[in-house]
């Protein structure tokens, strides 16, 4: 019994003991693991019952959450290693210690690593939305394209919260924050969007060597920066460079490659002089002078422009002048039967569709033929009527010969035929050979000067182009009539004109109203008792050139009386100047009808901005101007609408070297 005590005593010292404090250990390990546990709404902390955002951290949704990363604690292998017991083999407690502490160093490192990158991602994300956000919540554009000035403010409202938001991080952390790469990362975005925007410019760098050189005179100029000889060398050094890099070079591309180091040179001779010339008052002084003389030196070369204008378009290009010559020597070579035109029986039926065309220019008249005739739907039921000058009957009469028009109908007239249009009957005629009207066409020197070039050209002169105010006399058995001048192009069938109702009115024609200067204070002159009590200044004009005359409303309302009236009224021009489109809306006052505009499209004589779509759209385009499509001087944009209708492989444009 006695021994049996002891060996008991002994069995649980060295059996029960251990188990126990075995058990107890395991309790403590398993509750320190349940407190240790990841809650997996880490992202949001409570404060006073107030559910809280981490902003160190980037928001994640519930369904996007990653598994957080598992750390092992330095403790725990302590416990673990408390855990084994003295008899355990000391070699595998070193390697089991080994990998556990290198876990523990992969484990620390990659968390270090998602830390600071969501820390740089929040800052980033803060700073961005910062800069959106004013103070009181309204939201802070970029401009898109805008101007420096916008682009300007823009950067100083980003730096402006940026420096904000570094306060009240100094003031919450009572430290002062270090420079913030995020900040130098935002100004630069916007930097490099301005010089994107500048360099998009087109042919900036043109320009800017330009400007160069109108500062570098002005420098020249002054004398603060004149009386410095070596600034002045230097600065016609760098003149010298940047003209001669500059050349005749209207784009960047044509540029040399060289051509940006001189304009970084010249930057820096020209900084030099402005540091020399620090009065301000004498440099707006220089250039105010500057912008005066370049003024008036731009008033005098568009005198000059003008006048080559208005010269160029009264010449005859040498093509044209040796195509009647070659028609009329043609023309009275051939036999007589061979002179005449077929179907005289159509010139005075009033069913078919009748035009009107007075022109002494062969290639013109035929465009117009030609370009009506290929859009008819029915060319047999057309009929064109042409009067022109003495100089050019026969030609005009052998070009059609030679090239008849499908199956139109063509007359060629002499105006000398009109025995009845003498200057004892029309007031134009006699006052088209006055001695003050020769006198101001052929002694200009003696004459008062006009202002308006354009009623130096001779053409105001002729007679053709007054024929048109005589159409019940030319044409007595017509009840209908398409007058067209000889620039214009057709380009749709025009046989619809004759079934417009005129309600009464004598002309049909389009409105021009559109544009301020169509109006009848352009053309007549105000100032006067006659016309000022008998007109509007504010009435719409319209234009000559596609005009459908309905003749018996002619006849009934004797318009030819009105005319010769107010052209009797006007001997001495001081009710209008010369031309047929002042006569004409008075002659026309309240007698005309409006088309619709798409019938005919004006401007391509001198507008170079015609819409597009108006001009596919239109029935008739008109080269009204001086611009015209056979002169050198034409719109090139608009000249095929012209030449297509002519052509060129004809002898007779070979012969006299007409090319399109």
């Amino acid at each position: 019994m006695k021994l049996r005590k002891p060996v008991l005593c002994l069995l649980f010292v060295t059996v029960v003991s251990p188990i126990v404090l075995y058990t107890d250990r395991l309790c403590s390990f398993s509750s320190s693991s349940t407190r240790d546990e990841f809650n997996p709404d880490f992202p949001t902390f409570t404060v006073g019952g107030d559910s809280r955002q981490l902003n160190l951290l980037p928001q994640e949704t519930a369904a996007a959450q990653k598994e957080p990363v598992g750390i092992v604690y330095t403790d725990s292998v302590s416990k673990i290693s408390s855990l084994t017991g003295v008899g355990e083999d000391s070699r595998k407690m070193r390697q089991l210690r080994q990998k556990l502490r290198s876990v523990e160093l992969k484990s620390r490192e990659l968390s270090e690593n998602v830390v600071d990158q969501s820390d740089t991602e929040n800052h980033i994300r803060q700073i961005a939305d910062l800069v959106h956000e004013e103070k009181d919540g309204s939201i802070l554009q970029k401009p898109e394209k805008g101007t420096d000035e916008d682009w300007t403010d823009f950067e100083k409202s980003t730096k402006r919260i940026i420096s904000k938001q570094a306060i009240k991080e100094e003031q919450e952390t009572g430290q002062k924050p270090a420079e913030n790469h995020t900040k130098e990362i935002v100004t630069q975005k916007v930097r490099t969007r301005k010089n994107d925007d500048q360099m998009s410019m087109p042919n900036a760098q043109v320009r800017y060597l330009k400007d160069q050189l109108v500062r570098a005179k002005v420098y020249l100029s002054l004398a603060a920066t004149r009386n410095n000889a070596h600034f002045v060398r230097e600065l016609r050094q760098r003149m010298k460079e940047v003209q001669r890099a500059l050349g005749d070079a209207t784009k960047d591309s044509e540029l040399p490659r060289n051509a940006y180091e001189k304009l970084k040179a010249m930057d820096q001779t020209l900084a030099r002089g402005k540091h020399i010339q620090d009065d301000c008052a004498a440099m707006v002084k220089k250039l105010r002078a500057i912008l005066h003389s370049t003024e008036e030196q731009l008033r005098v070369h568009r005198k000059q422009t003008m006048f080559l204008t208005q010269l160029t378009a009264k010449t005859l290009p040498k093509g044209l002048h040796c195509l009647p010559l070659r028609l009329s020597t043609e023309y009275y070579a051939v036999n007589y039967p061979r002179q005449h035109f077929v179907n005289h029986e159509k010139l005075d039926d009033p069913r078919l569709f009748h035009y009107a065309l007075f022109s002494d220019n062969i290639l013109a008249a035929a465009v117009v033929v030609n370009s009506t005739v290929f859009h008819a739907k029915d060319p047999s039921c057309h009929v064109f009527h042409i009067v022109t000058d003495r100089l050019n009957y026969a030609a005009m009469r052998m070009w059609f010969l030679a090239n008849p028009p499908s199956n139109a109908t063509i007359q060629v007239q002499n105006i000398e035929e009109f025995t009845w249009l003498n200057s004892s009957y029309s007031p134009v005629l006699k006052q088209l050979g006055s001695p003050s009207m020769l006198d101001y066409y052929f002694k200009t020197h003696r004459a008062t000067p006009d202002s308006n070039l354009k009623f130096r050209n001779p053409k105001y002169l002729s007679i053709l182009n007054h024929l048109r105010f005589y159409l019940p006399e030319i044409f007595p058995k017509l009840s209908k009539i398409l007058f067209l001048d000889d620039d214009i192009v057709v380009q749709k069938d025009l046989s619809g004109l004759w079934s417009i109702d005129l309600k009464g009115n004598v002309n049909g024609a389009v409105e021009t109203c559109g544009e301020s200067f169509h109006r009848f204070d352009r053309y007549l002159n105000f100032s006067n008792p006659l016309i000022s009590k008998n007109f509007d200044p504010h009435a719409c004009g319209w234009a000559y050139g596609m005009n459908i005359f309905d003749l018996k409303e002619w006849k009934r309302q004797n318009i030819t009386e009105v005319y010769h009236t107010w052209q009797k009224l006007n001997s001495d021009r001081q009710l209008w100047k010369l031309g047929t489109l002042p006569p004409g809306l008075i002659t026309f006052w309240k007698r005309t009808y409006p088309l619709d505009r798409s019938w005919h499209v004006l401007g391509l004589g001198y507008n170079p901005n015609v819409n597009q779509k108006d001009i596919e759209l239109a029935a008739v385009i008109h080269f009204n101007g001086n611009m015209k499509p056979w002169l050198e001087i034409g719109l090139p944009k608009y000249r095929n609408y012209w030449t297509k209708y002519i052509d060129y492989e004809q002898v007779y444009l070979r012969e006299c070297n007409i090319n399109p």
